[in-house]
């Protein structure tokens, strides 16, 4: 393992092939015979299943619940609602027959008698399919509202991809929900931008910040998009997370309309909401290092490791006497931990791997250490290493986690406002944009301008912020009127 460590290509040398050496070495995902399609391995559907689970939670305890909604969609649905088929079109696989035959020289093809009536499109995302339900559900106020979340996989059919940022078929879960009221729904939708914000946050140890995106860069068929942005290590921007104030374009879509307490009927209005697969991209790249994985303790698969180190066979059974007692308490106490007695691997391979693969705690239990009643203990977010009497071991182990949570969150924190920078003139931002980070720049609400800046620096409005610097200004590029600052950055 040390010298697959030296073989990590270093962030400062190719931050790119340093995210893909990373992925395929500590075991979290791998591309698959399907191009553009990954393998999540075990250890990488690990950390998803625990973001999943405490996502899961926090939607279920804003009053949420989970459904299932078919793979496949009607291509008829998406003519419905013009924006959404303009927006997901390009990116559309679609399912044209239904069986397959043997070639006269071997081998299978589509057989031409079994074409589909209407073609079917592979799930991009789910609005259509899901109010075309609704309207067999609502006919009410009192059928309102619906607030309904699925986990499920998605299909968008990507030319280049980069294994949990951009792949073409991912893992994700999307809210789909039903007002009786314009209030109502705009309310939920930023209550889910504030859920995602305290995942991102207290979870992944990832600063965000909230805001709206522009117009063109909304979601296609809504009227409003609010977004999370984080930050990553090389300057670049992440969209981490995005809430949809839709309207009632849907709804009229698909006729789905409800009768009020007074009789009058009207159409309902809606929201969708989702994060995918793309925050273990976000994980890895905004706190790991040139050693391997830096991973917050609230989302490792395992949170503490201990390896025993011993001479012989009646050594390691005292040791594994030691350890079992103290990994009974640390159970009690919630945190996940792995004794790794193994005796295919020595103790310095462990070690690296388990540097490599971001493990918060790392403790060692050798012989001294049982006449002296001690284990090592090593830090992954500090790479430091400290002697601790094992009498109350799991308290301070308890006390470390949290505190290494923290600190992961503080370093990219303040990270991020090292690489957040006013900017005032178009000149100064065609040469601060190639620095990276975020820029606080004054626009003048415009498309044209939008876009000749994406088309000159590559650089995007990433969003609007909602607690940002509301003063007014001129804008950086036109000189005419700007009602605030908007943060620029390139991105993923």
């Amino acid at each position: 393992m040390a010298k697959e460590l030296k073989e990590l290509t270093s962030r400062s040398v190719n931050y790119a092939q340093w995210y893909n050496d990373l992925v395929l070495k500590a075991d979290l995902a791998e591309n698959s015979a399907v191009r553009g399609c990954m393998v999540i391995k075990p250890y990488g559907y690990a950390i998803w299943e625990k973001m999943q689970c405490q996502l899961d939670q926090m939607f279920k305890d804003t009053g949420h619940v989970n459904a299932y909604f078919p793979l496949f969609i009607p291509k008829s649905f998406f003519s419905k609602e013009a924006d959404h088929v303009e927006g997901f079109a390009k990116e559309c696989a679609v399912v044209t027959h239904y069986r397959l035959k043997n070639a006269p020289g071997g081998g299978v093809v589509v057989d031409p008698d079994a074409k589909l009536e209407e073609e079917l499109i592979v799930r991009p995302t789910s609005e259509t399919i899901i109010w075309n339900t609704y309207r067999n559900w609502i006919q009410s106020y009192r059928d309102l509202p619906v607030l309904c979340n699925q986990w499920a996989n998605v299909v968008r059919w990507e030319m280049r991809t980069r294994l949990f940022l951009r792949t073409a078929e991912f893992l994700w879960q999307e809210g789909h929900t039903a007002h009786a009221t314009e209030a109502e729904a705009v309310a939920e939708a930023e209550q889910m931008l504030n859920v995602y914000a305290d995942f991102v946050e207290n979870f992944m140890a990832v600063p965000v910040i909230k805001g709206v995106k522009s117009a063109s860069e909304r979601f296609a068929g809504a009227l409003n998009t609010y977004t999370i942005e984080a930050l990553m290590q090389d300057g670049k921007a992440l969209q981490s997370g995005t809430s949809h104030f839709l309207g009632q374009n849907f709804a009229k879509a698909f006729d789905v309309m409800f009768a009020d307490q007074n009789g009058s009927r009207d159409y309902v209005w809606a929201t969708s909401w989702g994060v995918s697969t793309r925050l273990v991209g976000a994980l890895i790249m905004a706190h790991s290092d040139d050693n391997g994985l830096v991973l917050p303790p609230k989302l490792a698969p395992y949170q503490v490791v201990i390896v025993p180190i011993y001479k012989n066979e009646e050594q390691l059974k005292q040791i594994d006497e030691n350890v079992a007692g103290i990994v009974a308490k640390l159970k009690t106490l919630g945190i996940s931990v792995k004794y790794d007695n193994a005796d295919n691997k020595k103790p310095g391979w462990k070690f690296s791997e388990y540097e490599l693969k971001g493990v918060p705690l790392r403790l060692a239990l050798g012989g001294r250490d049982l006449e002296n009643n001690t284990i090592e203990v090593a830090r992954r977010d500090t790479l430091t290493k400290e002697t601790l009497s094992c009498e109350g071991i799991e308290n301070r182990l308890k006390d470390l986690l949290d505190e290494i949570q923290q600190n992961i969150y503080k370093k990219a924190f303040d990270f991020r406002a090292s690489q957040t920078r006013e900017v005032n003139s178009y000149d100064e931002f065609k040469v601060e944009i190639e620095r990276g980070g975020f820029l606080l720049c004054h626009w003048d609400g415009t498309p044209e301008t939008e876009e000749l800046v994406k088309n000159e620096t590559k650089a995007t409005i990433r969003c609007i912020p909602l607690d940002g610097d509301k003063t007014p200004g001129k804008c950086m590029v036109s000189g005419k009127p700007s009602k605030q600052r908007v943060i620029f950055a390139r991105s993923y």
